[in-house]
């Protein structure tokens, strides 16, 4: 086997012997927004288009859209992680549970919702980017709830992927959604909820649009 492969590899090195030189292949990506581009309104955009629900309010508001998130979801029960700030949960009336310790999965899986911030997002693809900071928690929080409600500040939203992977840290656990968890069989019939929450709920905060 090392004879015939070896035999192989002589015969593409004499017949390119005489091609032009490749030399170095450039690697460079945008990693900046194109100029003309409103980021916010390109990524609400995409992010209906997975069938996810988009809420846009101010600074102020939060709490009151993340409280009508949860009611429409009859969401009574809630994991939050320890960084999310109080005021974002201040409007709802629903019991918070801690994840410190850590609730075991069937404790995750009984709850109703899980509401949490963001790394970053990206407007091109309507992808919300986790990175397990202190308002994520873990992977798993926004895995077994059945309704994700996330909070994205307008500073958060980049207009593509290299300018996200530009400002995300690649040793920390990424965790990149686009839309509710949904897949389809041969048939092409939609299954929600088999990867993640069935319900996504994106709290888009941006004090020039409201």
């Amino acid at each position: 086997m090392s004879d015939a492969r070896e035999a192989i590899l002589e015969r593409i090195r004499v017949a390119t012997a005489d091609g032009p030189s490749v030399g170095s292949i450039p690697r460079t990506y945008r990693v900046a927004t194109r100029p003309g581009i409103d980021v916010v309104e390109r990524f609400v955009e995409r992010v209906a288009d997975y069938r996810a629900t988009v809420a846009r309010t101010t600074l102020d508001g939060i709490g009151l859209a993340v409280a009508d998130a949860l009611a429409q979801h009859h969401a009574t029960r809630v994991v939050v992680p320890h960084g999310v700030p109080r005021p974002w949960l201040a409007d709802a009336a629903v019991e918070t549970l801690a994840d410190d310790p850590p609730l075991s999965h069937a404790a995750l899986d009984a709850v109703d919702a899980v509401v949490t911030g963001c790394a970053i997002a990206i407007a091109e693809t309507g992808t919300i980017v986790l990175d397990a900071g202190p308002d994520q928690g873990r992977r798993v929080l926004s895995l077994l709830p059945d309704v994700h409600v996330c909070v994205v500040r307008a500073e958060q939203i980049v207009g593509d992927v290299p300018e996200a992977l530009a400002r995300l840290d690649a040793r920390r656990p990424l965790t990149w959604i686009s839309g509710p968890s949904a897949t389809s069989d041969i048939e092409l019939s939609r299954v929600e909820g088999v990867h993640g929450p069935r319900n996504l709920v994106v709290v888009v905060v941006d004090e020039t649009r409201v």
